[in-house]
């Protein structure tokens, strides 16, 4: 349907593209049990080929020539939250409820999530030599390892979902016009797409990563976290930091899409990993193995 979708923004008569639902809840995420199919395939390429088609048809909403406006309310969780990012602008409801929750079922968001609060929370600030970058990035690593979810819209854009020029809006009913009248407003203002070559991302590297894993390695020593805990915050670890680069340095939103895509299959094929998301589809809560 998106894809579909995006064939028609690119004819003359559509000036921008809304996403936005009037169900229940905007979107509860990924289905979590495909991937458990695709790894039962036995084709190592089905679970690659799938993130992959998740995060380009993502990223294709964020490179649109035309302004995307995503419309998200109540829950927004996992997959849901990474639409919500890909879009130009945001315009949510008062009560949004949205996190990075993949965590939880031992993984890490793949479809740009790491991608997105890299770029939202690290990456404004380190246009300053003097800023340490380890605060940040201990934010945002804080966020999709604990898995949290945000109480409002207004804690949502604190934590790095929601920028300064998105908008909230308080009446649901209010909701899609608003979006509709931003992406018009855009079009109208000569809205240029985000140059999709350019080294937006701050990623720390090896210092980064050094300190981060340090910090897993203590709670996994006291006992507060599982071995396998340790292994995903490890691989989120390595994502958030841009991989295992000498020295700090600005990288491309794709080099962050890659790592993400790599340590997402890798955690999918461990057999941990598989329980947790059965046990989620079965009991609707999350393992801690």
């Amino acid at each position: 349907m998106a894809l579909e979708a995006l064939e028609m923004l690119a004819r003359d008569e559509w000036r921008g593209m809304v996403v936005a639902n009037q169900g229940k809840d905007f979107c509860l995420g990924a289905n979590i049990g495909l991937f458990i199919l695709l790894a039962g395939t036995g084709d190592p390429n089905a679970i690659e080929n799938a993130v992959k088609g998740l995060q380009d048809y993502l990223m294709a909403f964020r490179f649109s020539p035309k302004p995307v406006v995503t419309a998200p309310r109540q829950r927004v969780l996992g997959g849901g939250a990474e639409v919500a990012m890909a879009g130009a602008r945001i315009v949510a409801a008062a009560e949004t409820y949205i996190g990075l929750v993949e965590f939880g079922v031992g993984v890490i968001p793949a479809g740009g999530g790491c991608k997105e609060l890299l770029r939202r929370v690290v990456s404004p600030h380190m246009t300053n030599d003097k800023v340490d970058a380890l605060g940040y990035l201990q934010q945002v690593f804080e966020t999709i390892a604990y898995a949290k979810v945000s109480e409002s819209a207004f804690v949502a854009r604190e934590r790095g979902f929601l920028s300064p020029c998105d908008t909230i809006v308080m009446n649901d009913d209010d909701l899609i016009g608003v979006a509709k009248a931003t992406a018009i407003h855009l079009a109208e203002t000569g809205y240029m797409p985000p140059d999709r070559n350019a080294a937006s991302i701050y990623a720390i590297g090896r210092r980064g990563k050094a300190a981060m894993e340090m910090a897993v390695n203590t709670l996994r020593w006291g006992k507060y976290i599982s071995e396998h805990d340790a292994l995903i915050a490890r691989k989120l670890a390595h994502v958030l930091c841009g991989g295992d680069l000498s020295s700090p340095q600005w990288v491309t939103e794709q080099y962050i899409l890659d790592l993400e895509r790599e340590a997402f299959c890798s955690l999918l094929g461990e057999p941990k990993t598989q329980e947790r998301i059965s046990y989620m589809l079965k009991y609707a809560k999350p393992l801690r193995n």
